[in-house]
């Protein structure tokens, strides 16, 4: 009855084991830059522009969109590594880069449209609403 008692509970060690392994690592620590950004551009021929980022992180590969009062657009490639963002964002008026360091979870950097227009800006993560009752 002990063997049998000592043979289930390695069993059980077993499978909770092998289901954390399953389940991987916490993707919100692994994808910090998933999620929505509410930002400010500087310096822009309008003046402060406000501009939401709505990201998506796979290891080093950010996608998504960009959005603005003048439409959404895809971004076209995006990395972030070694704590920097760097998408880019070709549409008919030209391309885009925007560059941004993540420190105490908020981004901030420079933009560039083509050769001709350079800022700065800044964006924090907007909260994720948790369901009612938590």
């Amino acid at each position: 009855m002990r063997n049998i008692r000592i043979g289930l509970g390695l069993c059980i060690i077993v499978l909770a084991a092998s289901a954390a392994v399953i389940a991987g690592p916490d993707k919100t620590k692994a994808a910090p830059m998933s999620g929505t950004w509410e930002c400010t551009a500087h310096g822009t021929s309008q003046g402060d522009m406000p501009f939401t980022l709505n990201l998506q992180q796979n290891g080093e590969t950010v996608t998504g969109t960009v959005g603005t009062s003048h439409g959404d657009a895809e971004i076209t490639t995006g990395t972030y590594k070694k704590h920097v963002l760097d998408i880019h964002i070709e549409i008919a008026q030209g391309t885009y880069r925007v560059t941004g360091t993540f420190k105490g979870g908020q981004l901030s950097g420079d933009w560039s449209k083509d050769q001709d227009q350079k800022g700065t800006w800044e964006g924090k993560k907007t909260a994720t609403a948790k369901p009612a009752g938590q």
